[in-house]
């Protein structure tokens, strides 16, 4: 049976990139944000899982305002990356794990989760980034699954609706028939807005609040409507949702075995958190 070993959430602002490109992991700038990654290195050298499910957020490369699902999953052999516009140069391909998607898939739908199930899907930063600073030499040594949710255009799909999503996903893997070590990753946030009159507005108050409660009471933000996260963390500080339905993949108790906080990385409040179920 599938078994989910841990969960990595992580930023994906697309300057990370351009630094990864430019070779600036030890710039001033930079290090306090890339210091974070090699104990979570540490740990998937030790875990080797099989497979990521990679729970994240299109940013107009699959999906645009016109037509934007609240959850959707990719069902392919593989998935490709592609010029977003931004100058981050394109990575290999990804291998999809077919199988694995499609039994997500229909139980997600039996668990009455309204999926759109793509046999064809580009991956964007938000997907690309987060998997290439765990697997620097970007050699992927493992399949994957994206799942995106709507965190862009409004009204977005509400925390309690996401952290159950996150539930029926970890029963999903739990009920897979092959012998899998799986890794959830949630990717995007911390607090961040980008335009308007709040733009550059970043809440390190709520942000550490929040990552201890992934760890100490997991639906604690499940309170709040998709306003007032955003009053909270910004408007694109929202995508915190991935972070909690990777969470709500694990059931019971989880344990804290690293985390990074670092502002601001590109107007960015910069976080990394590595959890594992509680032996």
């Amino acid at each position: 049976m599938a078994k989910i070993v841990g969960v990595v959430n992580s930023t994906h602002v697309p300057a990370i990139g351009g630094a990864i490109h430019k070779g600036m992991q030890q710039d001033p700038y930079w290090k306090p944000f890339f210091d974070g990654f090699p104990k979570v290195r540490e740990w998937l050298a030790r875990i080797k899982p099989d497979v990521a499910i990679v729970i994240n957020n299109d940013h107009g490369l699959n999906f645009f305002l016109d037509k934007m699902p609240t959850f959707a999953i990719g069902a392919a052999p593989e998935y490709k990356n592609a010029d977003e516009g931004w100058g981050i140069p394109v990575l290999p391909a990804f291998k999809g794990h077919e199988d694995l998607s499609w039994h997500l898939a229909e139980s997600l739908i039996g668990d009455e989760f309204d999926m759109v199930t793509c046999q064809e899907m580009a991956v964007d930063h938000a997907f690309t980034l987060p998997l290439a600073l765990l697997y620097p030499d970007m050699n992927w040594p493992l399949s994957v699954v994206p799942i995106n949710i709507n965190t862009v255009l409004f009204p977005t799909p509400s925390a309690k609706r996401c952290f159950k999503f996150g539930q029926a996903i970890g029963r999903a893997v739990e009920a897979f028939d092959q012998d899998l070590r799986v890794l959830v990753i949630g990717t995007g946030g911390l607090s961040h807005q980008l335009e308007g009159t709040r733009a550059g507005f970043i809440n390190k108050e709520f942000d550490l609040k929040f990552m201890d409660s992934l760890t100490s009471e997991p639906t604690w933000v499940t309170q709040y409507t998709d306003r007032e996260l955003v009053k909270f963390a910004g408007t694109q500080g929202i995508e915190l949702l991935n972070w909690l339905t990777a969470r709500a993949t694990m059931s019971g108790q989880v344990k804290e075995l690293h985390r990074n906080y670092h502002i601001p990385i590109s107007n960015t409040a910069a976080a990394t958190l590595l959890l594992e179920p509680h032996a």
